[in-house]
This record gives structure tokens, sequence and C-alpha cells, in this order.
């Protein structure tokens, strides 16, 4: 896929995603985010940026660890992410972190500035990952460091069959390469390649859960990356598709309640 093109399906589907993201997949996504902020060992009155940053799922938390004393920087490439986000802070009186909307691979800021940066299952939307790493690393001060957590290897993640499910239906891939990170030692070899050093990787396998099917189709179609070709589907369509993955995730069905596989990869490094 062109690049700019997309962006543009990044940018536009996760406006399509926001209201039904946190619902579908906080709790699914706790493990790498548990991990990524243990990683990150923020301390306060740090001055952070956080890449891809969603609702603000991991900016929140990151805001605790630094402190009314430090600073957040939180960059989503939707908007509805963003103003969602923004929602969220006012509503819980956060004054000392800001969310804006930013493309990761052309951030728009100084070099040098931040402490920390942390991108939490961002990396493998972006049209080049290792462009994105390189603008972690030049907004970092000397000495900082960075962590980015990606999904794992595909024949570890049981819902994988999402992509062509959907892909069966629309004439452009909807992610391209999206387990290409979690391969072997891929996310490692791209943040060496970003200029970082001394890395820490991790693996990390978990389970995703659903109640029930309706919970696990939500997830996978409105609230994840296929959700503005979803959106466009007619009414049969979204039947047919549904049905489908669910026939793809059945193996992990038990008691009405889906317990589907997945994997997480998680890698440190310094400035």
């Amino acid at each position: 896929m062109e690049p700019a093109l997309q962006r543009r399906v990044q940018r536009y589907g996760w406006d399509k995603a926001a209201e039904y993201y946190e619902n579908s997949w906080q709790d699914q996504l706790k493990p790498a985010q548990e991990k990524l902020l243990q990683l990150a060992q923020v301390k306060p009155g740090e001055k952070i940026i956080d890449i891809a940053c969603g609702t603000g799922l991991v900016s929140f938390p990151l805001a605790d660890k630094t402190g009314e004393d430090g600073f957040v920087t939180a960059t989503d490439i939707s908007e509805r992410m963003v103003e969602m986000a923004r929602s969220a802070a006012k509503e819980k009186n956060y004054t000392h972190i800001e969310f804006e909307r930013m493309d990761a691979e052309e951030l728009k800021l100084q070099d040098g500035i931040y402490d920390v940066a942390v991108c939490a299952l961002g990396l493998m939307y972006f049209p080049d990952p290792i462009k994105a790493l390189k603008e972690m690393w030049r907004v970092l001060k000397p000495g900082g460091r960075a962590v980015a957590a990606v999904w794992g290897q595909r024949d570890h993640c049981g819902w994988a069959e999402i992509f062509e499910i959907v892909d069966r239906r629309v004439s452009s891939e909807v992610c391209p390469m999206f387990f290409n990170l979690g391969n072997n030692t891929m996310l490692e070899r791209s943040f060496t390649a970003a200029g970082f050093t001394h890395l820490i990787s991790e693996r990390i396998s978990t389970e995703l859960l659903y109640a029930n099917a309706a919970e696990a189709c939500g997830a996978a179609f409105a609230g994840g990356p296929v959700a503005l070709a979803y959106f466009k589907f007619a009414d049969a369509v979204k039947e047919e598709v549904q049905q489908e993955y669910l026939s793809s995730i059945q193996a992990f069905h038990e008691n009405n309640r889906y317990a589907v596989p997945g994997e997480f990869v998680i890698v440190s490094g310094y400035k």
C-alpha cells in the first residue's frame, strides 16, 4: 500500500474505532501495557512522549508516574482519539498532559527534549516503523530511553484471520505486514537501525478473554484496525464476516466465552 494511503486508512479507521476501543481492548492489552510501563522506568519530574496514544490508556499512567512536576505529550494520528483523550484529561483534572494529533513518522517537535518515549502497540500500523523509531530517538535527550510494544508472531495470535477475512472483501490490504515486527528479532533490529543501544526484549504470551460472541466480534471489527472497512459493509456483509471470524476462533470457544491466544513483544533501548 502507498504510504500516504496507509496513513489515511489508519487515521479514519481509528476515528471510526475510537468509540468502541477502550471497552473492546482495555483489559486485553494490559499485559503489554504494564510491561511497557515497567521497562520505561519513569521517574517523577520526567518529560515523556507517548506515540500512538489512542484514548490515553498508557498516557494517564505515565502522567501518574511522572507527577505534576513532569509532563506527558501524547500524540495520535486519529483526531477522534485525541478528542476523547483530551476530554478524559479535563474530566480527571490532569494539567500536566497534552494530546495532539500528529504523524508518528514526522513529529512536529524539537530535538532532544524528552526523557522517555513510548509507543504501545502502534508501530505495526506505520508505513515505515524504523522512521517512527528514528523520530523517537531524535526527540529524546542524550541518555533517554524508548520502549515499544507490538503484537507477536502471527501464528501465536489466534485472532489473526481477521485481516484476511476483511481483505477478501476490499481492494487493498487493511494492515500490510502487521505481524512483521513480532517475528524473531525484528523489533530489536528496528531499534538498532534507529540508533538505540543497550536493548532489552521481552515476549509475553496471553489470552484475550471475551464473555460472548458479541464482545469478540465487537473488538475484532468495531474497535480495532479493520473498523474503516467494516463500517462500510452492508448489513448482510457485516453478518457474513462476523460468522466467518467466529468460525476462525471456534477452537478457543468454551462455555460461551472466548479465550483467544495472543502474544506481545516489548523492547526498550537507550539513546
